[in-house]
């Protein structure tokens, strides 16, 4: 059977840049085992399939799939499979706004595109708040893990910790880019998590860090960006900033290591002293299509 597929670039927006993704359209009728051997012929850090909806007044049912295993939830497939549907359905009356059914629950989209087609912006609500899951390794421990010394491990009030929504992840924070930028991910010390490392972005203004993802036993040995990770930082600057009450924007960048820069609106919402919401946003632009004959 021909099914189409359309890759794009994700949190940028330029082509050959960003997160690389792959969405497969008319996906009904392949089983999980099939979703899983295109994910890994793919072999990009996620693929997806689009599925008709459970309830109608959704635009989709999501699954989303590493080159190893399925997700319940990420964020660089949520943004580019909602700029793609938007771009299929210019018409509908809710084509801007919808609902995208995903294994943590239905996350509601805003969608806005480019005239000519070629990509857009996308920023979602995530329907469940981060959560902490523990302290991260000591330093000493960590440190062989990923190529550096314990001293280059924690910066400010940050230690390690682990945190998730979906995916979990062990944020480990490093005190500089330069750190940042010598690490190798030679063994994640969770099985079940991703490692994420942090630093402060000199570049930037305000809450702006530079951030590296690995996920070996995802079968991705580095991410470009990784939406889902950014979701969790979340409770990561929860726990260790000193943030006060309304709305907090955060700049992250990602894949500059890679040759794949990307970049990752995150905001926050505090309410009484709680995290009441958190949004990700960022742009996705086209580079293929095709026909897959499975």
């Amino acid at each position: 059977m021909a099914r189409r597929f359309v890759t794009l670039d994700v949190f940028t927006e330029q082509k050959l840049a960003g997160n690389p993704l792959a969405v497969v359209l008319d996906a009904d009728g392949l089983d999980t085992a099939a979703m899983q051997a295109i994910a890994a012929e793919f072999n990009l850090s996620e693929t997806v399939f689009v599925l008709p909806p459970s309830e109608a007044r959704h635009r989709a049912r999501l699954r989303i799939f590493t080159p190893g295993r399925e997700l319940p939830f990420a964020g660089h497939p949520t943004v580019g499979a909602a700029v793609l549907l938007a771009l299929e359905n210019p018409s509908r009356g809710d084509a801007r706004a919808f609902g995208l059914e995903e294994g943590i629950g239905i996350v509601p989209c805003v969608v806005e595109t480019l005239a000519d087609g070629s990509g857009g912006r996308a920023r979602f609500k995530l329907p469940a708040m981060p959560e902490y899951l523990g302290p991260g390794p000591e330093p000493e421990i960590l440190a062989p893990l990923i190529g550096l010394k314990p001293g280059d491990i924690g910066t400010g009030r940050h230690g390690p910790s682990r945190h998730g929504v979906g995916p979990s992840f062990t944020c480990v924070p490093v005190g500089s880019v330069a750190a940042l930028d010598a690490a190798r991910s030679v063994q994640a010390p969770d099985p079940n998590d991703g490692l994420y490392l942090y630093a402060p972005d000199p570049e930037g203004a305000g809450q702006s860090w530079r951030v590296r993802m690995f996920a070996p036993n995802f079968g991705v040995s580095e991410d470009p960006a990784t939406g889902s990770a950014a979701a969790a930082f979340a409770g990561v600057l929860m726990q260790f900033e000193t943030l006060g009450e309304g709305t907090h924007d955060v700049a992250i960048r990602q894949g500059q290591a890679m040759g794949r820069p990307s970049e990752i609106a995150l905001q926050l919402t505090i309410e009484s002293g709680a995290l009441r919401s958190v949004e990700i946003g960022g742009a996705a632009v086209i580079v293929s299509q095709g026909t897959l004959r499975v």
